[in-house]
């Protein structure tokens, strides 16, 4: 098991490539829906090559960009990229046009958590967006290892050199990067057949029913909201979340989370619809749920969290070259733990620590 950080690489060299973005680039459009069918001489395609020859201002890194957002259904249904068609098949794309952005290299610092010539895992801060998009063009973590690295993998385009999958922005823990193309293929795959292993420490409102459970519940954009994601989509796809308590307290629940599918949003969707929200979530939260707090300082050190409290405690993968099973590790960030020393010390007799084994109990 491999824990903590050992800052900057010495893998890592100065990287002054600037990458000017092919993703998302047509400007001064308005938003608008297309629509295609598949005819008889295009069945069996992939829909991104689909795609691609429906119109050829799509490059593959847009459409899989596109199919990730939940911006592409076929037959009214979420799809993968990879999906093949068939005649007659009914191509909705929902096309949100930006200002062409680029991917610089940045000297940002990083906390590296393991390095070798294939990934890097880097124990991202909270306030950290991934990659460069709309309204956050630079300061990312793409910048960061742009700067620090000498290669990264181009499978995810231009603006997500070497990512393979994603935190959210107020979301702090840990995430993998491919540094060689191949490697990207084998994480991806490894994501798709659900061979990652993620484990989240997530502090709830309310005090959670029974000790552990699952959720399941699709997850997909929301109908009239395109920025969030919601249990209520038409077209959502199916999601897995499995918890257990960890430490009680008066108003709240400490929460250990693992997900088995990787939806957008998942496990702050998926807490919230159950009644649960992450505390801090600003889109899927309440300010209400605060009201219920009395004590001064503990109302105090809520207020003061600018971030949600939601942490990537564990990343387990597959090596992509030498298939060892990697398990990493990263410890709460300061402001994390101390807003539980704050939970605990108001609510003392109330917190437990509990180590239950079992999935069992669904959460109501």
């Amino acid at each position: 098991m491999y824990g903590g950080g050992r800052g900057i690489s010495d893998f890592c060299i100065f990287h002054l490539f600037i990458y000017r973005s092919s993703v998302l680039s047509i400007e001064n459009q308005e938003s608008r829906n297309v629509s295609f069918t598949v005819g008889p001489g295009q069945a069996g395609l992939r829909l991104d090559v689909f795609l691609s020859q429906a119109d050829p201002a799509f490059s593959r890194s847009q459409i899989k960009y596109a199919v990730e957002e939940g911006d592409v259904l076929v037959n009214g249904r979420e799809p993968k990229a990879s999906q093949h068609l068939k005649a007659g098949d009914r191509v909705d794309l929902h096309w949100e046009p930006v200002m062409e952005a680029a991917a610089v290299p940045q000297d940002i610092p990083l906390n590296i958590v393991y390095e070798d010539s294939s990934v890097i895992v880097v124990n991202k801060p909270a306030g950290m967006v991934v990659h460069p998009a709309p309204g956050n063009p630079d300061q990312t973590l793409v910048n960061a290892l742009l700067f620090h690295c000498k290669d990264l993998s181009g499978i995810g385009g231009v603006l997500r050199p070497g990512i393979v999958h994603r935190l959210d922005k107020e979301t702090s823990g840990l995430i993998v990067a491919a540094k060689t193309d191949e490697a990207h293929r084998k994480l991806s795959a490894q994501f798709e057949k659900h061979h990652v292993h993620k484990k989240y420490i997530a502090l709830v409102w309310g005090d959670v029913r029974g000790e552990s459970g699952e959720i399941v519940l699709p997850v997909g954009r929301h109908p009239k909201d395109r920025k969030k994601m919601s249990t209520k989509s038409r077209h959502g796809r199916d999601a897995l979340t499995l918890w257990k308590v960890r430490e009680r307290y008066t108003v709240a629940t400490l929460l250990e989370v693992e997900i088995k599918t990787g939806r957008t949003h998942q496990i702050r969707v998926h807490l919230s619809e159950r009644g649960y929200p992450v505390i801090g979530d600003a889109v899927y939260g309440t300010s209400s749920k605060g009201q219920t707090v009395k004590n001064a300082e503990l109302k105090a050190g809520i207020k003061a969290l600018a971030r949600q409290a939601l942490h990537a405690a564990e990343l387990s993968f597959l090596h992509p070259q030498s298939g060892e099973r990697m398990v990493f590790t990263a410890p709460l960030p300061q402001e994390l733990e101390s807003l539980l020393h704050l939970f605990r010390a108001v609510s003392p007799g109330s917190a437990k620590q509990t180590s239950l084994p079992a999935w069992k109990d669904q959460l109501r």
